[in-house]
Formats: C-alpha cells, structure tokens, sequence
C-alpha cells in the first residue's frame, strides 16, 4: 500500500449509510410482529405496545428523515388503531390516549433528531471536502519523484476522521538537488496542525532559496518561532518540530540534519544500518543549542533505500509494553520493492501492537535514487 492511507471514502467518514426503503418496512414490520406475538403469547397483547415506541428513535439515529417519518407514522397509526379498536377494556381511555400522544410525541421528537442528525454530517461533509482540498496542497500525495529521487511511503493520522495530523512530510527539487523533509509536531490538535502547515511552507520557500541545508534548517526554525510567538499572543501552546531534512544530489553521498528526530535507517547490500549524524534540537529551540547546526554525510550509493519514520512507528507498543523493534523488522522486509516496504511496515506495526488504529500519527518514508542514477 502506498500513498496516503484511506481505509474509506470522505462520505464514509461524514456520515451513517442509511438502510434502504425495503429493508426499512422489513424491519419496521418484523419488529411489530415480534411485540404483536410476545403480547399474544403474555395476554398483555395491549400494554406491550409500548415497545415500539422504541423505533422511531431507532430510526432517527440510522435512517433518513422521510424513512423516520415513515417509522413514525406507522408506529403512532398502528398504536392508535390496537388500542382503540382491539382493547376490551374501554374504561381506560384516558391511559390509552396518553400512550397515542406519547407515542406520537417521539415520533415527532425523533423526525427532528433525524433532521438535525443529517444536517450536522452535511456540514461534517462540506468541513472534510475542504480539508481533503487544503490537503492535496498541504501534503503532496506519494509517490513524489524528481531528477534525483523518488520517495514513496504511507501517512496515517491517529484520529480517523482527521485528513492531516502532527506528522510531515515533503519533497523538492531545488538547484541543489533534491531536498526531503520529515518531521513531527509535539502536541495534538488544530494548533500542532498550524505549526505543521509554518514548517511545510517555510520548507517550500527555503529550500529554493537556500544553498546548504544548515541555512534552510535555520529558515524552518525561525519560521516555528514565529509561529510560537503568533501562538502565544492568541492564547495557544508553543510547539516545537522534530525533523529530518535530507540532500540528494548527483553524487554518492547523501546530506542529512537531524533536529532531533527519528534517525533514518539505510538499507544497502542485504544490512540495515543507521547514518551517523548529530540528533540536534528540534525546530523553534535552536536558541537552546549548545553547538551549531552541522550537516552530516553518509554513503548513498545507487540500488540503496533510505527509511524514514515518525516516533508513531518506532514507538508502538506491543499490550505487554515492549516497543516495535523497527531494525529486526526493516530486516525481515529487505526483499520488497521500496514502493511495497512503507505499508508492509505499517501493516506490521499494527499486527504488533495488536490495535486497530494506530495509537500515535504514523509517517513512514522510503527514498531511493532515481532509476538514472
């Protein structure tokens, strides 16, 4: 599996998929045989009426609004004949009309549950129609591919029904060869989804202007800065971005600042291996380093992968505690294609864990030299 990681349709997410009209009537006549049977078979045949009151109400969380009118009209209709026409007993009229306006009362109360239930998933609708817009611009879907490299990878945020996350990503191609960037925001929510949104940009203004990544490293920590401060003014917490910002050009060698995050992994020749390179602070503290930012080199011959990753990877946890040993993983994976491995990965974290979601965003990213090279 590749790209961004969609297990359903935005329509999925936005809304209950009704039943349909026969499966409607189905139901709704099944249920009332049931009560009609169960009364007949207690003697209270009358008083169990009462039950399906219960179905309008149902109706209104799963169905449409004409299929709840529907529900409601056949439960007060049946209700009021059964009660009127088939009770013996006629000097309790007046609990048998108040059970008929009860009945109708909720019959009523859930049309508009229903209508209000469908409008607030309309407006989900329009909400995360926007956002799969902004998303497309904000987060370019894999696999992206330049002169230099070609990355491919799947991105999953730990809330299902948020399209964008804490995790980044992005690619450009710039004078200087390729520039890719990962990264992952502290905190949840709108605000860590704001700070995401400063570094993407910064990255790809930076990384066209920008000569040697020390420079763009110090682009994208002023821009969480400012971020931090606007943040501050309005009432929201500070973040701070932990990053990795890889050079590829035509040559052998890759370049690679680490700000603090997930180290990359190598795969070449049949063995997994770590780059060396300085952790460095996260993105928005550099006024805290003790050293500058230094650039690190490592070997990246044609033929090798390099994997990225967000902590949503390589802190998943296992019921028992123990986290999910990425190295003996990525090990037991090196015959697949660059463009299988991030979603194989995935798919075996999550087996790790044992979860159905993922319990962090996850970002996972491999990088191979373009096929000219």
């Amino acid at each position: 599996m590749t790209g961004l990681r969609r297990k359903r349709s935005t329509d999925a997410l936005g809304t209950i998929e009704p039943p349909g009209n026969a499966e409607t009537v189905v139901g709704v006549l099944s249920v009332t045989v049931l009560v009609e049977v169960l009364g007949v078979l207690s003697g209270s045949e009358v008083w169990l009426l009462g039950l399906l009151v219960f179905l309008p109400g149902t109706a209104s969380a799963l169905c449409t609004v004409q299929q709840t009118k529907f529900v409601a009209a056949w439960t007060t209709v049946f209700v009021s004949l059964t009660l009127f026409l088939r009770a013996g007993d006629s000097a309790r009229w007046l609990d048998r009309s108040l059970l008929v306006l009860l009945t109708l009362a909720l019959g009523i109360a859930s049309v508009y549950a229903c209508h209000r239930r469908i409008a607030r998933e309309q407006e989900m609708l329009r909400l995360r129609s926007t956002a799969a817009a902004m998303q497309r611009h904000i987060l370019h879907p894999l696999p992206l591919l330049t002169e230099d490299v070609l990355v491919n990878g799947v991105y999953e945020p730990v809330q299902e029904d948020r399209l964008v996350g804490g995790d980044i990503y992005d690619v450009v191609a710039s004078p200087w060869g390729t520039r890719v960037l990962i990264g992952d925001v502290q905190g949840k929510g709108l605000a860590a989804v704001g700070a995401a949104f400063a570094v993407i940009g910064a990255f790809r203004e930076a990384a066209h202007r920008e000569p040697t990544l020390t420079a763009l490293v110090d682009a994208l920590d002023s821009a969480v800065v400012r971020h931090n401060s606007y943040a501050e003014q309005t009432g929201d917490d500070e973040r701070f971005v932990t990053a990795l910002i890889i050079g590829v050009d035509a040559g052998t060698e890759a370049q690679i600042v680490n700000c603090g995050h997930v180290p990359p992994r190598l795969l070449d020749d049949g063995a997994v291996t770590t780059p060396p390179v300085d952790p460095g602070v996260p993105l928005g503290l550099a006024e805290l380093a003790v050293e500058p930012t230094t650039v690190g080199w490592f070997a990246f011959p044609a033929g090798a992968t390099l994997v990225l990753t967000t902590d949503g990877l390589t802190e998943t946890r296992a019921r028992d505690g123990a986290f999910y040993p990425v190295d003996e993983r990525l090990a037991k994976h090196l015959g697949l294609s660059p463009t299988e491995l991030p979603g194989a990965l995935h798919e075996d974290a999550r087996a790790f864990a044992g979860y159905d979601r993922p319990q962090d965003d996850v970002a996972v990213l491999t990088v191979r030299r373009s096929p000219r090279h």
